[in-house]
């Protein structure tokens, strides 16, 4: 892990195209349907390497790291490049879908093909590009790929003139109550919070539409958002994480599966739970916990799984009451929060709490 180690990766031009057609990629597709993807190609590379090991192959098939986590769908590059150009082509009035939020953060629909659109996110897809081998080049203490994320949506809030925070509208960043009530406020400069109980359904609707109101609050899911719900989802999903790592040696099948899960989502079902920042952190602190194997005993694994799945659901959630809820773009709260739990079990090896670091680059 040095500066040359990330200067020898940048000086490949082959990566630098490769990670722009993988933004714009990302982009026509829309990130949330290229990230459900993502997580399909997972689960078969992972599949790949469990049957690899367990008839003796030794050479390990590279469709996780090359495909799924690199420049084709690398949720840095193809993600983060759909999120930013959902946030250009909002900005530009491309997008007319009735979403019930704002446009920008609509990272389901798919964008097509406008070659502009398509080259925001093929220049975010480089960005991510650049910030993951950086991050991960210099064995930084968290996910780099989770970190490119996080970077990518700030710099394009900045980069196309939106608020980082956005304009909160209640008295504490953590009051989801009035979503709960519909209060809806003006956009217009100087505009003051109204109640929805006042107007009708069908006024309320083409106020939405027409972006002359906004919900005073925007939760990232609806049904994702109350503490005691969010801890419970951590405690069980983190728990299935720890035993799919046990069961199976693989610590990003989890991931895979929970992210592939979002192609539901991606199509309208409801009630479809977010679970990959649970997942990845609860698996990844069960192999930090064996001592960055994957030959571990099963209630260890599984109780220090329950934790940090535990902590990605909660994390993951004040996450977006800060950075999502007020916003006008995607703050993806799933990939901070596996940022920062990741960053936590880096911590606690180097502190000597855990005795591996699993598989982050440190």
């Amino acid at each position: 892990m040095s500066v040359g180690a990330v200067i020898s990766a940048l000086s490949d031009p082959g990566l630098w195209l490769a990670a722009f057609a993988g933004g714009a990629f990302g982009a026509a597709l829309g990130a949330l349907p290229a990230f459900a993807f993502m997580g399909i190609i997972v689960i078969a590379g992972e599949t790949a390497n469990v049957v690899t090991e367990a008839v003796g192959v030794e050479a390990q098939i590279a469709i996780t790291d090359s495909i799924a986590f690199g420049p084709v769908f690398g949720p840095h590059i193809s993600f983060a490049g759909g999120a930013a150009a959902a946030a250009y082509a909002a900005r530009k009035g491309y997008m007319d879908t009735g979403f019930d939020y704002h446009e920008a953060k609509n990272i389901s629909h798919a964008l097509g093909t406008r070659y502009d659109v398509l080259a925001v996110g093929g220049v975010f897809g480089v960005f991510g590009m650049i910030v993951r081998q950086t991050s991960g080049g210099l064995g930084m203490p968290w996910d780099p790929i989770a970190m490119g994320v996080v970077i990518s949506a700030v710099a394009h809030r900045l980069i196309f003139g939106y608020s980082l925070i956005g304009s909160v509208h209640v008295d504490s960043l953590w009051d989801m109550t009035p979503f709960e009530s519909e209060e809806m406020h003006t956009t217009a400069e100087g505009g003051e919070i109204v109640a929805d109980g006042g107007e009708t359904a069908e006024k309320a609707a083409t106020d939405r539409e027409d972006g002359s109101q906004r919900l005073v609050v925007e939760p990232w899911l609806p049904q994702q958002y109350r503490w005691g719900n969010v801890a419970m989802l951590g405690l069980v999903v983190g728990l299935l994480g720890g035993y799919l790592v046990v069961v199976t040696g693989s610590v990003f099948l989890g991931f895979g599966i929970s992210a592939a899960t979002l192609f539901f989502l991606a199509c309208g079902v409801e009630q479809i739970p977010v679970t990959h920042h649970i997942t990845l952190p609860a698996s990844t602190a069960a192999v930090a916990l064996a001592g960055g194997t994957t030959d571990m005993a099963m209630l260890p694994a599984l109780a220090i799984a329950a934790v940090f799945g535990l902590s990605g659901a909660l994390s993951g959630e004040i996450v977006q009451r800060v950075f999502y809820a007020h916003g006008d773009t995607h703050f993806d709260p799933p990939a901070a929060a596996i940022a920062l739990n990741t960053f936590f079990i880096a911590v606690l090896y180097y502190v000597g709490l855990f005795p591996g670091f699993s598989w982050l680059p440190l």
